[in-house]
């Protein structure tokens, strides 16, 4: 079996196994082991990785990074979306779109300037 390079839900590089589709089909049993106790398997197809085994802890880790990455994502969505809707941020997007063109060049300048 050769090396691959895999991304771990830690977002290590590290090197998996590959296993050819053809002996995964003869030995599965033993490929399913080794996914579970040594980590990620590629397996392959004519040399090139087509799908990688991976146990249901590993799955597990990877869908819930996912999730909480979302969940932190939505988080920051929902304060910048409640810092939009005060009063103070009403007013000056009002301001903003009834502003003149020259107010808008003037602030825009002044912008440019810090």
């Amino acid at each position: 079996m050769r090396s691959l390079t895999f991304r771990n839900r830690f977002g290590e590089l590290i090197d998996i196994q590959s296993v050819p589709a053809t002996r995964l089909k003869n030995a599965f049993a033993g490929v399913l082991d080794l996914a579970v106790r040594g980590g990620p398997v590629a397996i392959t197809k004519h040399d090139s990785a087509k799908a990688i085994l991976i146990s249901v802890d590993e799955f597990d880790a990877l869908v819930n990074q996912r999730a909480s990455s979302l969940d932190a994502l939505g988080a920051q969505f929902d304060g910048l979306l409640a810092r939009m809707q005060t009063t103070k941020s009403k007013k000056g997007m009002d301001s903003a779109f009834k502003a003149s063109p020259r107010v808008l060049g003037r602030a825009a300048v002044k912008a440019a300037r810090k």
